[in-house]
């Protein structure tokens, strides 16, 4: 075989050994058998909630399962037209199974973007919070923009966005604002983006045009449902109730009661003013506040849960996450995995998979970028 379809097949045999890894075959088929047997139980569904989780996980074992043994079939009866094409001489065959091997390719690589959403909480809807930073009406801009571009993300690939607390700058921009992401595996992607995000551009505000450095920060919780279960004292929790009028965000409701809920023991604080109730508004922000302490409880059971605290706590310098520079040229980087792209139009405008997806496996697969540079 030419040394780049032996390169290509090599790609592909790589990728399946990783997919199987990930999924630990051995221990899925043993899973998927004893779900199959549970699903023949004629009480399964006498607990409906429980029978479709169920029937979810079985269906995903399957599919996961079907899907490597039908790439490692398709590999092999590639890898057999070439070495016939070859030996009749007969290069249309070879041509053609190519072409099959590049498809074979491709869909590897959906099945290993799949097989990185396979956390605890990633099928969830997604909460996502944008905080400026210091600076101003420079940050307040920054965060807008951040929350258009994750709002543009979202819909792009179809999911619902609803907010649910929105604070404006004094002069342009926002200081804080919170969205519910819903759809198929939110939480699972969306969650690669909580940390510092620096700016980097001439200021729009600025009569000198200078470059000027901003930094908001990206906070992402799971929307839980019944089967994640967080206790809750309401003796730790505050409950401060306010007008939602003033500015309050083109998104939100601006007339009806507001709640702000701050779970003493650990700080945590989240606002909803959607709503036109105060009763609405009280029992969403008692859902945001169990999802942000089930997130902690997350954050807690992995390897980096101290360095992403402390990217959510500290605004700036030292805790970005990734860099956009848009003077005196254009460069998106991250700093976690070193992808960089100068197509700083596109990012902002939602086009954010290829940040995820290096995010994503970075932490499936234990791959580091090593030292990376900041852009200046």
């Amino acid at each position: 075989m030419r040394a780049e379809i032996e390169r290509l097949v090599e790609e592909i045999k790589q990728s399946v050994g990783l997919l199987r890894r990930h999924l630990d075959v051995e221990k899925s088929t043993a899973r998927l058998a004893e779900l199959n047997k549970l699903a023949e139980d004629p009480n399964l569904w006498n607990d409906p909630q429980k029978a479709q989780k169920l029937m979810q996980e079985r269906t995903s074992l399957e599919d996961s399962l079907s899907g490597i043994g039908k790439v490692e079939q398709e590999l092999e009866d590639d890898i057999g037209m070439i070495e016939l094409g070859e030996a009749e001489g007969d290069t249309g065959v070879v041509v053609e199974a190519e072409a099959a091997l590049k498809n074979l390719k491709k869909e590897v690589a959906r099945r290993e973007l799949e097989a990185l959403l396979s956390g605890e909480a990633d099928r969830f809807d997604s909460y996502l919070e944008v905080h400026a930073g210091a600076g101003g009406t420079e940050s307040q801009d920054w965060a807008q923009m951040l929350l258009r571009m994750y709002t543009r993300w979202a819909e792009t690939h179809g999911f619902k966005v609803e907010f649910l607390e929105e604070s404006e700058g004094e002069e342009a921009g926002i200081k804080s604002a919170t969205i519910q992401v819903s759809g198929h595996n939110a939480y699972g992607w969306l969650k690669t983006e909580a940390g510092v995000h620096r700016l980097v551009r001439i200021s729009p505000f600025d009569s000198n045009a200078r470059r000027h450095t901003s930094f908001s920060s990206v906070q992402v919780f799971p929307v839980i449902d019944d089967s994640i279960k967080i206790d809750i004292k309401e003796s730790d929790v505050r409950t401060d109730t306010m007008r939602s009028g003033g500015a309050g965000g083109q998104h939100v409701n601006k007339t009806e009661s507001a709640v702000r809920l701050t779970h003493i023991p650990t700080g945590v604080a989240v606002v909803c003013q959607a709503g036109r109730s105060q009763h609405k508004n009280r029992a969403q922000a008692w859902d945001m506040l169990r999802a942000r302490l089930y997130e902690i409880e997350l954050k807690k059971r992995e390897e980096k849960a101290a360095a992403d605290q402390a990217a959510k706590t500290d605004i700036g310098w030292g805790h970005q996450i990734r860099s956009y520079v848009l003077q005196p040229y254009q460069m998106v980087k991250d700093l976690r995995t070193g992808v960089q792209t100068s197509d700083t139009s596109g990012v902002l405008n939602g086009e954010l998979d290829e940040f995820m997806a290096a995010t994503l496996a970075q932490r499936a697969f234990g791959t580091t970028a090593g030292d990376v540079e900041d852009v200046d």
